[in-house]
């Protein structure tokens, strides 16, 4: 029988290829609370709060699906060549990238 495939399995998501998504629910969130603030009068106050409610329900699914598929497309399998690679040795850096360090 075959022996089993040994693989690694890395993950390439940058703050980066998430930034353009957070912006955008920022900009979500504000444009919900100025219309809260708009509708803001003393016989209008739950169509306030029910309005900013309605907007969160509403953008986080959209926002999670958004972050689930990123997340989802920038995990690597890679194939791992048992005799080239030497038993106990360290990961290997992915092109170009760099280890995270603390800074202090």
């Amino acid at each position: 029988m075959n022996e089993f495939q040994k693989y690694r399995f890395a993950c390439t998501l940058t703050f980066g290829d998430i930034y353009g998504q957070i912006i955008v629910w920022l900009i979500v969130i504000f444009l919900s609370l100025a219309s809260a603030l708009a509708l803001w009068s003393s016989d209008r106050q739950i169509y306030a709060l029910v309005t900013v409610g309605l907007i969160l329900v509403l953008s986080i699914p959209f926002l999670l699906f958004g972050f689930v598929t990123t997340l989802l497309n920038h995990i690597e399998l890679v194939a791992v060549d048992s005799n080239s690679e030497a038993p106990g040795a360290g990961p290997r850096k992915l092109g170009g990238q760099k280890p995270a360090q603390a800074t202090g």
